[in-house]
């Protein structure tokens, strides 16, 4: 792992504007706010002369994919700088981001749990959401850049990884950012109906059967929703659907720990952990190799979904304890 050179956003700014010709990254089974952090940053460096594009990642879903379209490389692109966004280790590099691996240039994240693998980094572990340490850069850039083709998809990025603005992350100047980009003209009223104000009956049924299915321990203080490849199956649900799906078990009232334990096709489980304020989330996810945020982090487990589950019940439970 080589030694990363921290950067404020302003010192971002310039160490962006001596380069050229970039390749942004986003992170495996890609959100709102790795996507929208991607074409947010596309966008900017082209208003100022820059060549950037986004390398295709084969799991976007289609709630995402007309943000990310216009800037999609081309098969033949050769980059002279690679940039990851909102992606705190090359264990959760897009899977096609192999050949890139190694030589990340630059790293633009808010998680705690970056790992330092590029050589420059702008981190900023108080922001809510990627997308606001990307607006900050871009600001540097000029006032003038925030254009609304940079603003809808950075909108994008704070919304999804806020709820729409209603989880503990969201600050003031999460809000105050969220303002700007819509003065700007990002389209708020289209991403809020499309994301979050819209489900597929397939989605309804999924919810029904979560919600009714809940497994309850420590006196309801920990919640675990299972969602099995059976499940998805009969309710008609596709990777579409799953969108912050990882907030359900948290709705229950005197939930401290909610868990979603999603079973991948190839066997293993994706878990998702949704934490009370007083509970270390990232903490209890990185004893499987994941991690996050402190109330909101993720991990892969290569055991069905029933073990998964009792093996993380279980770390939750020594979170509590202390």
């Amino acid at each position: 792992m080589r030694e990363t050179t921290r950067l404020t956003s302003k010192e971002t700014a310039a160490w962006l504007l001596k380069r050229d010709g970039f390749l942004v990254l986003t992170h495996s089974r890609p959100d709102g706010d790795t996507l929208g952090c991607a074409a947010g940053l596309c966008a900017g460096l082209r208003k100022i002369g820059k060549v950037a594009y986004i390398l295709e990642n084969p799991e976007t879903t289609d709630r995402y994919l007309e943000y990310v379209a216009p800037y999609l490389a081309p098969a033949d692109f050769e980059p002279q700088v690679v940039v990851t966004v909102d992606t705190a280790d090359v264990g959760i590099f897009q899977k096609n981001a192999g050949p890139y691996a190694s030589r990340v240039d630059l790293s633009i994240d808010h998680h705690a749990s970056y790992t330092g693998y590029a050589a420059y980094s702008c981190v900023d572990v108080s922001k809510a959401a990627c997308g606001e340490v990307v607006y900050a850069v871009l600001l540097a850039l000029g006032d003038d850049l925030i254009s609304p083709e940079v603003a809808l998809p950075l909108y994008v990025a704070l919304a999804t990884d806020t709820g729409c603005f209603v989880y503990a992350n969201v600050t003031a100047d999460t809000l105050e950012v969220a303002s700007a980009l819509i003065r700007a003209g990002a389209d708020h009223r289209r991403v809020n109906k499309k994301l979050f104000r819209t489900k597929t009956r397939g989605r309804m049924a999924l919810d029904g059967a979560l919600f009714s299915g809940l497994r309850f321990y420590q006196d309801g203080q920990i919640a675990v929703a299972l969602v099995t490849q059976e499940l998805m199956t009969r309710t008609g649900v596709t990777e579409n659907d799953l969108d912050d799906i990882a907030t359900i078990p948290n709705q229950a009232e005197g939930v401290r720990v909610g868990i979603v334990v999603k079973e991948l096709e190839t066997g293993d489980c994706k878990v998702s952990v949704r934490t009370a304020m007083d509970v270390d989330a990232n903490a209890i996810c990185q004893q499987f190799g994941g991690g996050g945020h402190p109330m909101a982090a993720g991990c892969v487990v290569e055991m069905g979904p029933e073990a998964t589950a009792e093996v993380l019940v279980k770390a939750a439970e020594r979170q509590l304890e202390k």
